[in-house]
């Protein structure tokens, strides 16, 4: 399978299974003692390969401990959760690490090296791509900055760069390692419309064209076309689909 973008071909490896994520009871909770706190009750949900899933909700309803808990991020309490067909619950850290190389991840906070260039920051996800040489995976990180329109920008520093174009490094980084689920925080937040827009259909595109599962937390209503699916998370539980 191939992504086209400015004709230039970046190749992935075809996914056979359907199913990227499975989810069956999932609970989660913070503190102990007096101060535990439940975030996450009963969550139950599938994300099949090459689909849009949008999830929206309050600010403080567990939207980010979910996309990190399915991320391998945290250990799993209570419930079953099932990546590329794996059980997370009870898994070793070794699986854990093994998994996340397959999973794209856009936070809030950008999470740049402040010491390296937009280049170098997006070449981290490229160097995951253990079969492509050095100057392949500089020449991915290339091709990343300039489908997310930074081609100009691939040697700036982050201190260089706005809020905007901090998270398209971010995003181009996530893309560039190729991965079989992208798990996105607000990755429209510090966008202009038509910024976000690029975005969010390049995300599609990946979808479709990559079989890669997508699974996007918003609060931005400018995008909620793009989904296959729509889901609202309110008080740690999720409400059956808006469509």
């Amino acid at each position: 399978m191939k992504l086209d973008f400015n004709k230039n071909q970046l190749v992935v490896e075809p996914i056979q299974n359907k199913s990227a994520v499975s989810i069956q009871g999932l609970s989660h909770w913070f503190g102990s003692g007096g101060m535990r706190r439940q975030v996450l009750e009963s969550i139950s949900l599938e994300i099949e390969r090459g689909e849009v899933v949008l999830l929206t909700g309050p600010s403080g309803c567990g939207k980010t401990t979910l996309l990190t808990l399915i991320g391998a991020l945290r250990k799993i309490q209570k419930g079953d959760l099932f990546l590329f067909g794996h059980q997370l619950r009870g898994s070793s850290r070794d699986l854990r690490q093994k998994l996340r190389r397959k999973v794209g991840m856009i936070f809030q906070g950008h999470n740049l090296l402040r010491c390296l260039t937009a280049e170098q920051n997006v070449q981290m996800g490229a160097d995951l791509l253990k079969d492509l040489s050095y100057k392949g995976r500089r020449n991915q990180a290339r091709q990343w900055l300039r489908a997310v329109g930074l081609e100009e920008q691939n040697r700036f520093l982050p201190h260089d760069l706005s809020g905007g174009q901090k998270q398209r490094v971010a995003i181009a980084r996530a893309l560039a390692a190729n991965p079989h689920l992208l798990l996105a925080d607000e990755p429209t937040a510090a966008l202009d419309g038509a910024t976000g827009r690029e975005i969010v259909d390049l995300m599609k595109r990946l979808a479709r064209e990559q079989s890669c599962a997508v699974l996007i937390v918003t609060h931005d209503p400018r995008i909620l076309d793009v989904a296959d699916r729509l889901l609202e998370m309110e008080d740690g539980r999720l409400h059956p689909p808006l469509r």
